[in-house]
């Protein structure tokens, strides 16, 4: 059985975004069809080789980050020996496969989550470590013997932003989801627990306080959204203390205005995403980058309806007047990307968020069909099948790299 060393900064339980949440269901089902390793970072636990940091590298440099990264990869890169084949997942792990690609002449598969060279906001939080991220995922994507696209907008911007990239080389393999785990529960305990009023609609946003997430671009939406209607924010994890800053200042400005705003600061469990999400009128997804967004799958597979900005791998999963509605947005030429039209963004967003709330029937609609194409697309099952595909198909075509 083919030996897979499957590399990840995220891994259970410190799963905190969307490419955490692929590795650990990708490994579960990969766990049936190969012989699987999974290395990845932080403290140690049983399902997994956990690798850390030098020590000499501690401290609060923002820079130090991205030195602390590379550091786990050489540690990783040296645990793998063994394996006929590394596969690894975002520029924190990209480097770990890009050596033990070197080391020992086995193929480097690597999954992208997202694309540096589209995320200048990075600089905001990594400072000089912003260089060594994209040095990473540049000298690892150019060299890799396949990489995965998490959608075609993806795949479009690998070409597009690493021209040196071969397009045959690039394979679409989507994200998926649990659809036992996701689906709409009757409890009420967590909305109880939270101060969530679900005899009034409310619209609810799941997220990091991220510049890509647009959280910033919904609470300026929020201000033209119905009275009626209730936000629900479960947001945290800022990237810098500046942007948690902004954005508190601005929840303290809505709630002076409006009532029935509720920002849940905390990463919640699933269970009780889940809760909230299968109470909300729709889900809202304002991204301003996003290759996929796998949260608008968890909140279709849910039977709620997205309103999402039109950008990425988004309209491939949320199809407009289908099982959501989309929102067109166009970037300006600032470093972070921003709307070119701001208030116009805005308002389109509460637009499309206002025309749910008043439709119950339409929200129903929306939200069923988003499950049903969910059901349709998006296993798991079927995207461990795919990746395994992949694997043997490289292996086959792939001579030992040292021969």
């Amino acid at each position: 059985m083919t030996r897979v060393a499957l590399v990840s900064r995220e891994y259970p339980p410190e799963v905190y975004g969307g490419a955490g949440v692929h590795v650990e269901y990708l490994s579960r089902e990969l766990e049936k069809l190969v012989d699987l390793s999974v290395h990845c970072f932080g403290q140690p636990r049983e399902t997994a080789t956990a690798h850390g940091s030098w020590e000499a590298l501690s401290g609060s440099a923002p820079h130090l980050a991205a030195l602390r990264t590379m550091s786990t990869d050489l540690a990783i890169a040296a645990a793998v020996e063994g394996a006929d084949l590394v596969h690894s997942h975002t520029w924190y792990a990209n480097f770990a496969g890009h050596l033990a690609k070197l080391l020992y002449g086995i193929p480097h598969v690597m999954t992208t989550h997202s694309l540096e060279p589209l995320r200048p906001w990075k600089a905001e939080q990594l400072g000089g470590g912003y260089q060594l991220s994209s040095f990473c995922e540049r000298t690892a994507i150019e060299s890799a013997d396949a990489i995965i696209a998490v959608s075609r907008g993806m795949r479009d911007d690998i070409l597009r932003a690493y021209p040196a990239v071969d397009a045959k080389r690039v394979t679409v393999i989507p994200n998926g989801i649990d659809l036992d785990e996701y689906r709409r529960s009757n409890e009420r305990d967590v909305l109880e627990r939270h101060g969530i009023d679900d005899s009034r609609p409310y619209a609810v946003f799941v997220g990091r306080i991220t510049r890509q997430k647009g959280v910033v671009h919904l609470l300026e939406a929020a201000a033209e959204l119905d009275e009626g209607l209730g936000l629900v924010l479960c947001a945290g994890e800022p990237d810098t203390p500046e942007i948690a800053a902004e954005v508190r200042a601005n929840v303290e400005t809505l709630r002076r205005s409006r009532s029935a705003v509720v920002w849940i600061e905390e990463m919640l469990p699933r269970p009780a995403v889940i809760q909230i999400l299968s109470h909300a009128r729709v889900f809202v997804c304002p991204s301003v980058y996003e290759p996929f967004g796998i949260v608008n799958l968890e909140a279709m597979a849910c039977g709620i309806p997205v309103v999402a900005s039109a950008v990425g791998g988004i309209p491939e999963i949320v199809l407009h007047e289908q099982t959501g509605l989309l929102v067109p947005l166009e970037l300006g030429s600032d470093s972070p990307p921003a709307p070119r039209h701001r208030a116009q963004f805005a308002r389109g967003l509460a637009d499309a968020v206002n025309r749910l709330a008043r439709d119950a029937q339409l929200s129903r609609k929306l939200g069923a069909a988003g499950r049903a194409r969910v059901e349709a697309h998006y296993a798991w099952s079927a995207v461990g099948r795919s990746t395994a595909e992949l694997y043997q198909r490289l292996l086959d075509d792939t001579p030992n790299l040292r021969a």
